[in-house]
Formats: structure tokens, sequence, C-alpha cells
């Protein structure tokens, strides 16, 4: 969660490149490149459509500067320009695969519920390389529609309304992807560990 200072700080680099300040926008860049990379990554899986998709974000963040409204997080903003730049790419490389526009089965007729964390936070997760070369093989297995929900809740840390705002579908809808998502996620973990490291 960042901090109020962090927020402010973003509020005023936001504010001064919306008067044309380059360097403040350059600025925003540099804090958020990472974080937008491996978020493009995490959706399309592929390193040419991550860059291109993390590029066109802050071309198109850029250029729509003034349209922002600022009821929310420009990072917040940022990562919904950047997942529907991703998605794109995706959908044109697995056509008629999946659409987030419609509802998945079973999205309204299960009930979400609290699942417990199912693992340690982000961090320590991707702490150690093997940890993450697994959780990266099993995370890529998942479909695209669940994949997409994991990666912004339980990797980026979105909130549940965030998500749902950045794909456009419902809060219920979130809950119940997500729930799908973990509980998909620990089946291919337990499989992964039973057999050896094989599927």
């Amino acid at each position: 969660m960042p901090s109020t200072v962090a927020r402010d700080d973003e509020h005023l680099l936001v504010a001064a490149a919306k008067r044309g300040d380059a360097q403040a926008f350059e600025e925003l860049v540099n804090r958020y490149e990472a974080k937008i990379f491996r978020l493009t990554m995490n959706i399309t899986r592929n390193r040419e459509d991550a860059e291109d998709a993390m590029q066109d974000a802050f071309l198109k963040s850029y250029a729509h500067l003034k349209d922002f409204q600022e009821d929310s997080r420009f990072y917040t903003w940022l990562v919904r320009i950047a997942a529907n730049e991703a998605l794109m790419r995706l959908r044109k490389r697995r056509p008629n695969q999946f659409s987030l526009d419609e509802p998945v089965e079973g999205d309204e007729d299960l009930m979400p519920r609290e699942l417990e964390d199912w693992g340690p936070s982000p961090e320590q997760r991707f702490a150690q390389t093997e940890m993450h070369e697994i959780l990266s093989e099993v995370i890529d297995k998942l479909e695209p529609d669940f994949r997409v929900v994991f990666v912004l809740r339980d990797v980026e840390e979105l909130s549940t309304e965030e998500t749902a705002k950045v794909l456009g579908i419902s809060v219920p809808a979130v809950k119940s992807r997500l729930l799908r998502a973990r509980l998909k996620l620990r089946q291919k973990l337990n499989r992964y560990f039973r057999q050896g490291g094989t599927n």
C-alpha cells in the first residue's frame, strides 16, 4: 500500500506533466517502467509483446494525460491502459480463446468465499529464483481470463474494485475468477511437487 507521501509526490509529478514538464513525465516512466513491464509480461507471456504493450501504454498515457481525471491514482490508470494493450496483443495471438467481456461459466453461480492467503507476500513468493521459475511456469498454464485477474490482484496487488475497473467486469466476477485461479494454481503446484517438477 503506497504511503501518503508517495501519492502526493505522484500527484505533483502528474500535475507538472500536465503543464508540459517532460522531465516530470520521464520521472513517472522511470518510476513505473519495471512494474508495467512485469504486468504486461505476466499477461502476454511474450517479451516482444510485453515491451510493445508497455511502450504503447506510456505513449497513450502521455498523449491522453489531460484526460486523466485524477479520481484514482495515476499508476492505477496506467495499469488499466497497459493491461488493455497487453490483452489486445494476447487476443491477436490467441483469437477466440477468451473474452473478458463475456462471463466465464460459473462466474455468477459460484458464491465467492474468503480463501485464506494461499501463500506469503508477492515479494517473498518471488524472492527465490527457483520458486519464481516454478510459479511462472504454473501461472503460464492458467487460462488467460483467470491469469489476468490473478496477476492484477495477487501479483500487482490491486484491490478487487481496481481490478474490476481495469478489466471492465463486475466485482463479483473478479472475486469468483480470483478464487478459481487460486484453486487452480494450488492444484497445479501440488501436482508439480508431487511429480517432481513434471506435468
